[in-house]
């Protein structure tokens, strides 16, 4: 729309969409608004626009994944999470264990985090493992421990939900709910996970590409929920060497296609605690808005992958590493 289009011809606009008998998403940026036209081939219902005030231009939006797309809104989205803003200038740390595994473990962990500038805790209270005699995770007695944690530091909570049905569930305790690689193609999730009214943290699929990364996304902004995070975690490729191989490429190009902020989990994707600090910090000189990591008191006792953690030494080496390079890039920790 015009940037002296009044609010009567947006609504104009809107009514003849919904005519047509397609949808309508409005992105309301600082100097003009934006009505993206949903649903088949939309472009080719443009003439049925050309007598409405108000319109500057009717734009095609070329990429299959429309609500996450540049085309659809210019401006970075910053998701607001109670006050932590993910996808601005400043880079959020979020750090805990890969599972919750008790009470004081977790609290341990949350409190040494906290103090070195971390704003988000990880825990899984339900976890999918690859095998089903692993370590599953505690379920709801872990969300609610994850809960007391907050309550005591201040973190906000993100942590995993892995059938449509624990939803409801999670979001009772999560602040952020978290999306694996192993559900980012689970519709039926993705669509409960965007009911929610939760920011949705989205990990990318272990051979997924980064479009079918973004449609994923896309299928959580279709329920109207514009609070979501990509995750990049490491893609399975031919290397054995690591975990999987992380794609840095990914960041900066998922930032050129999508406006949704971006973080990395350099924990998952490398699989070993010695690879994790130069990675975490390869991918916030290549643009995440975030970095994601598992840090544990005593790694070699962990229920599950102790080998990727950082005890608290390493964590703060981390951290003191990531304020020199923020330093240097201008940029500060949330």
């Amino acid at each position: 729309m015009a940037h002296q289009a009044t609010q009567a011809e947006i609504d104009a606009v809107v009514d003849r969409v919904h005519e047509i008998g397609l949808k309508t998403e409005i992105s309301k940026g600082e100097e003009r608004t934006l009505v993206g036209v949903i649903g088949g081939n939309a472009y080719a219902y443009k003439e049925a626009f050309s007598h409405l005030g108000g319109i500057h231009e009717i734009i095609p939006i070329t990429k299959p994944f429309k609500l996450a797309s540049r085309e659809f809104r210019p401006l970075d989205t910053v998701v607001d999470v109670g006050g932590i803003r993910i996808g601005g200038d400043e880079v959020v740390m979020m750090a805990g264990p890969c599972s919750v595994e008790g009470e004081e473990m977790l609290l341990d962990t949350a409190r040494h985090v906290a103090a070195q500038g971390a704003k988000v805790l990880r825990g899984g209270a339900f976890k999918p493992r690859t095998s089903p005699y692993s370590f599953q995770g505690l379920g709801e007695s872990g969300l609610k421990m994850m809960a007391t944690a907050r309550d005591e530091t201040g973190l906000k909570v993100v942590t995993e939900v892995v059938s449509p049905g624990d939803v409801e569930l999670v979001a009772k305790y999560a602040d952020i709910l978290q999306l694996g690689t192993r559900n980012m193609q689970n519709y039926a999730l993705l669509q409960e996970a965007g009911r929610s009214g939760k920011p949705v943290l989205l990990k990318r699929g272990m051979s997924s590409t980064i479009e079918e990364w973004l449609l994923a996304a896309e299928y959580v902004l279709s329920q109207g929920n514009r609070d979501v995070i990509l995750c990049e975690r490491g893609i399975r490729t031919f290397e054995t060497a690591t975990r999987f191989t992380l794609d840095l490429n990914a960041i900066p190009l998922a930032r050129e296609l999508s406006h949704l902020p971006i973080i990395v989990d350099p924990s998952q994707a490398t699989g070993k605690w010695s690879l994790v600090r130069p990675m975490a910090l390869a991918a916030v000189a290549a643009g995440a808005h975030g970095l994601i990591v598992e840090v544990h008191p005593t790694p070699n006792q962990a229920l599950s992958d102790g080998a990727q953690s950082l005890d608290f030494e390493s964590f703060d080496r981390l951290m003191q590493d990531l304020r020199r390079l923020l330093g240097s890039l201008a940029k500060q920790l949330a």
